[in-house]
């Protein structure tokens, strides 16, 4: 990223301001672009002379601007100690926004570079679930086809991945058609295919004594689940809230697929995942699908792209494997 050609300036002042140019309430604040940045890069080095050195200029200069920009905030933003630098509060706060602007600059050079070369690259971002099997599988068949096109896979959360198309970052999403009952305006979307989740547990666990588990009996157990905002945690949420069960107790938080399967494997937690993401496993006899269904456990995978930018020859290809693999691996 070229730092050395921001704007001198951005002047931030609040609607209300007297004669002088400054508010009443809040003094004016005016903060140089440039300096946020180096601030930004200070912070993540942990040390002025290893920023200077990674923006090619030299300590004492960086050592002023900093001083410069906390003069011009009227605040303490870093800490100096003998083994480098600290953000104080108020520089965690600064950083958090600054290094937003430092990550657009980087995507719109990434956008601009991709734009004017003449490359054959393919960004997909993904469900995690369905990069565990079914992508690496579809992937596999069309590379067979174009092995001089690089692959981009990407994997992300649901809101996060339509948050990436908006922004460019991905050509097309694979994802599921339905969250929170909302779908964003600007993206299209086509079914691909529908999986189905399953409860896991260990082939020797206490639920299979069991000749007709409830989700009260699930609930007693300790479960490994994806965080707020993931599908299967919203899944999960609506299941034991529909047979008005209170949540388990005891909760593990990770979006892994293979941490989830091998901590399912080797304790008495218990996890919903995809059935299509723990084929191996079932066959091999580490994991194993408790008897529970819910309607509220299929789910719709389809391919979500921006209507400003429709898939190419070479797109519809790649997911048209892709759909292929999805099928066979989720027929019922």
């Amino acid at each position: 990223m070229t730092i050395a050609a921001m704007p001198d300036r951005a002047k931030i002042t609040p609607q209300s301001e007297s004669e002088n140019g400054a508010s009443a309430a809040l003094p004016g604040l005016a903060m140089d672009p440039r300096k946020l940045l180096y601030m930004v890069t200070a912070i993540e080095q942990g040390s002025l002379s290893k920023a200077a050195k990674k923006l090619s200029i030299s300590q004492p200069a960086l050592t002023k601007s900093m001083d410069r920009l906390e003069h011009e905030l009227g605040m303490q933003l870093l800490t100096r100690t003998p083994t480098g630098i600290i953000p104080t509060p108020l520089g965690e706060l600064v950083y958090s926004h600054a290094k937003l602007i430092r990550d657009e600059i980087d995507l719109a050079e990434t956008r601009l570079r991709a734009d004017s070369a003449a490359t054959n690259v393919v960004t997909v971002g993904t469900l995690p679930s369905i990069a565990s099997r079914v992508l690496p599988l579809a992937v596999a068949r069309w590379k067979a086809q174009v092995p001089n096109v690089m692959l981009r896979v990407i994997e992300r959360r649901q809101v996060d991945l339509l948050l990436g198309l908006f922004r460019r970052e991905f050509d097309f999403v694979i994802a599921q058609t339905e969250f929170f009952d909302i779908f964003p305006e600007g993206l299209k979307q086509r079914v691909l295919f529908r999986d189905r989740l399953c409860v896991f547990a260990r082939p020797d666990h206490y639920l299979f004594g069991l000749v007709e588990p409830s989700w009260a009996d699930l609930a007693r157990f300790p479960w490994v689940s994806p965080m707020i905002g993931w599908h299967q945690r919203a899944v999960f949420e609506k299941l034991v809230e529909a047979e008005g069960v209170p949540p388990p107790q005891q909760f593990i938080e990770c979006g892994s697929i293979e941490f989830t399967k091998t901590l399912v494997a080797e304790s008495d937690h218990l996890a919903l995942l995809p059935a299509h993401s723990t084929i191996v496993e079932v066959k091999e006899g580490s994991i194993k699908v408790l008897p529970i269904t819910f309607p509220a456990l299929k789910r719709n995978i389809a391919v979500i792209f921006r209507e400003t930018a429709p898939l190419n020859d070479m797109h519809r290809d790649f997911i048209a494997h892709l759909e292929a693999v999805g099928k066979e691996l989720c027929t019922e």
